[in-house]
């Protein structure tokens, strides 16, 4: 996909996020719906008119050119090495998370202890592994994938792991909470499908994570999805097997 194709999918993104469609955009900038159309249909338009759309939506065009992703060079994944590295620095850790979080370097000392020369110490140690490239006035741009995963059982999802104790010693009751567990049987061809959908489930929630990040942070609010599937039975079951059927894979 082209840099100008990136662009304009990510102004359509902030709409979206905002609710807004090419009408009230065309009232905002005070021109027909036909012309707003031309522009994101033809993806041209004049850097007075990019201008307007993103002062119309509250969207400074370096944050939201931030937040395109590179065609080239950019990381899937950490080595294991590098998922080490990150893990045992507590800080290192925190403000690779808030950089993923999309949020300003003031946002970060805003809310975690640590004093601007230690986050940008931490940023020059994330560009160093190739996580991010940082920029003159404490800008970065990301450079990983929008596949981007930590690797499966490996320093990093063994943290995660061991916070888990504190991510459900909570009710799950507020609005926008949910807490569902499912035990089924399905095919094999069903379960591919049914993966593939939570797969698409956890896409839309980066997609809208990346559309909002023009909003002030006090909008956003930090949301956590654990979606985990895997051939399981609890351990109480298994106790009351009987020996033949303990025997069979299940």
């Amino acid at each position: 996909m082209s840099t100008t194709a990136t662009l304009f999918g990510a102004l359509k993104a902030h709409l979206r996020s905002r609710s807004l469609t090419y009408a009230d955009l065309a009232g905002g900038l005070g021109v027909s719906e036909g012309t707003i159309k031309r522009i994101f249909s033809s993806r041209r338009c004049s850097t007075r008119q990019l201008d307007a759309i993103c002062e119309y939506l509250q969207l400074d065009l370096a944050d939201l050119v931030r937040t395109l992703p590179r065609p080239h060079r950019l990381l899937e994944h950490l080595t294991w090495k590098q998922e080490e590295e990150v893990t045992g620095d507590l800080k290192l850790f925190v403000v690779a998370v808030c950089a993923l979080h999309l949020l300003r370097v003031e946002e970060m000392l805003q809310y975690y202890e640590m004093t601007e020369a230690e986050c940008v110490s931490k940023l020059l140690r994330l560009e160093h592994i190739g996580f991010l490239e940082l920029h003159p006035g404490n800008r970065y741009r990301l450079l990983v994938a929008r596949t981007f995963r930590w690797i499966p059982d490996g320093p990093i999802a063994r943290l995660a792991k061991r916070e888990m104790t504190d991510f459900f010693d909570h009710s799950f009751d507020a609005p926008g909470e949910l807490l569902q567990v499912l035990n089924v049987r399905v095919s094999e061809a069903s379960r591919l499908s049914l993966l593939r959908r939570l797969q698409q489930v956890a896409e839309a929630y980066n997609e809208q994570h990346v559309a909002d990040a023009g909003l002030p942070l006090a909008q956003r609010h930090p949301l956590s999805v654990w979606l985990a599937v895997r051939a399981w039975e609890p351990r109480m079951f298994k106790a009351l097997r009987r020996a033949a059927s303990a025997a069979r894979p299940a």
